[in-house]
């Protein structure tokens, strides 16, 4: 006769077989598991691992390691490759005419601009020239991006099969299209850990008062991982991580007491019910606790001098702006965070694109070349992988009306830019090429799985080997693919 079910864990004297060899089992296999894996930390005291967070690589790097921290400037929305990066002076001959049927080759269009009756070929406005001794073809929308084009790894190439912004997103930010997978950032916290155990080893910036396609938290979550690695994000404020702060009327030293206590029951709990997710749990409320004097120090902005503001430009003095997170991007790579992730929203540009991507270049230029240049000064460039880019490009037709001035383009999955700096991404170089329409990729083409491996790569990570087993099988941030691309490395 089977056992009774119990809401709760059985009593001693009633521990079912299948619990006992479960509790006896795991308890002996995990102490022989930790002794192989690590053998230091698994004779340390709770006390002193509850400190330690080097995650399930414990240090130990599949590859050389070229960079220590990430800070990723998402673009959402999908900016233009053909008014930023990708340079095609056809597509101005031919302005007006309709795309070639050989081009398209019947590829699938959205349902915003696959009913027009006329898909005219639009070229940019906007003049491009070579910068640097790279020769690199940049757009006068990026005067500031185009001082530091040495420093850039120019990607022309990337493609994705998503076509819309919900799955193209969250394919970039988590390796599927389909929601429920960790994030890259969750990923990076659980192989590699955190640098600074008193700040998040994850951390999100989102530019404030932009509307546009919506930013969802599951984009930084953590998915089937423990809770511990998801993002967390800071807020434009006097409160930059909601919650944080101690009720009025509670001192310190109560809020200490209360997690003593609060700990204590939790470890019975985790003796009782061997629920990995209640030391997660421990975890965050001694991280909270630590929070309370890290977080507004590091965020505090008012003590860096005139003349990194003026470097970031006039919005890196307005909170929440995308200057202003650039340079918090900054500060917080100095202070050991693992995986800065920055949204900046509006580059969705179906029609008025010309002066639409001219306000979103306006704010985002000056910004990420200031970045760049600070961290070159502070000698944080070489150990950190700066990357901008987002989750498609853009058609090479107009949609909707086209004049002498004005045009939209529709999203593009077959072909965009990105750039990657620092971190051991070989600077000076464009990789790949795209077709003289800039519909499709002509050369070297990178999916999304290979960018997500290259980046692991330069992070001393092996993208096939890093795994979580889920559901019956193990799954991976590349999923069944992915190819680190050599030539994209130092």
């Amino acid at each position: 006769m089977s056992a009774p079910l119990c809401t709760g864990p059985f009593p001693a004297d009633r521990l079912t077989r299948r619990g006992f060899l479960n509790r006896f089992g795991m308890g002996l296999g995990g102490m022989a598991l930790a002794h192989l894996l690590n053998p230091a930390r698994s004779m340390a005291s709770p006390a002193s691992t509850a400190s330690l967070d080097h995650g399930i690589l414990a240090g130990q790097f599949h590859t050389p390691p070229r960079a220590k921290r990430v800070i990723y400037l998402f673009m959402a929305g999908g900016p233009s490759q053909l008014e930023t990066f990708d340079h095609k002076p056809l597509l101005n001959e031919r302005n007006g005419q309709e795309l070639p049927a050989s081009v398209r080759m019947g590829q699938r269009l959205t349902g915003m601009s696959g009913n027009q009756a006329s898909l005219p070929m639009a070229g940019s406005i906007f003049k491009f020239g070579q910068h640097g001794q790279s020769g690199a073809w940049i757009s006068e929308l990026l005067p500031y991006t185009a001082k530091v084009a040495d420093d850039l790894c120019i990607v022309r190439s990337l493609y994705t099969e998503a076509i819309n912004h919900d799955p193209a997103i969250t394919f970039l930010q988590t390796g599927s299209q389909i929601s429920g997978r960790p994030s890259f950032g969750a990923w990076v916290h659980y192989g590699l850990g955190s640098d600074n155990e008193n700040l998040p080893a994850f951390v999100v910036l989102i530019t404030r008062g932009k509307v546009d396609q919506p930013l969802y938290s599951r984009l930084w979550g953590s998915g089937f991982l423990p809770s511990r690695h998801q993002g967390v994000q800071f807020r434009a404020g006097k409160e930059p991580v909601l919650y944080l702060n101690n009720p009025a009327g509670v001192s310190p030293e109560s809020r200490r007491l209360m997690l003593d206590r609060l700990k204590e029951l939790h470890e019975h709990a985790v003796e009782t019910a061997g629920d990995p997710e209640i030391e997660t749990r421990i975890a965050q409320y001694e991280m909270a606790f630590r929070m309370q004097t890290s977080v507004p120090e590091a965020t505090d902005l008012s003590k860096e001098p005139d003349a990194v503001f003026d470097l970031y430009g006039p919005d890196s003095r307005k909170p929440g702006t995308f200057a202003a997170n650039c340079l918090l991007a900054r500060r917080l790579a100095e202070r050991g965070v693992k995986f800065i992730q920055l949204y900046h929203q509006g580059w969705d540009q179906h029609g008025g694109l010309p002066n639409g991507i001219k306000q979103q270049c306006k704010e985002t230029d000056q910004p990420s070349y200031a970045l760049l240049t600070d961290l070159k000064q502070r000698g944080l460039l070489d150990d950190t992988l700066v990357v901008w880019g987002g989750e498609f490009g853009r058609t090479n037709y107009s949609q909707g009306k086209l004049t002498a001035t004005d045009y939209g383009r529709d999203h593009h999955p077959r072909c965009f830019s990105v750039w990657m700096a620092g971190g051991g991404a070989k600077p000076g170089i464009t990789y790949g090429s795209t077709d003289e329409f800039g519909y499709n990729v002509a050369e070297n083409g990178v999916h999304v799985h290979d960018l997500h491996a290259t980046l692991l790569h330069l992070l001393g990570i092996d993208h096939e080997r890093l795994t979580y087993f889920f559901q019956g099988r193990r799954f991976r941030l590349t999923d069944v693919h992915g190819k680190v691309v050599r030539p994209l490395l130092v």
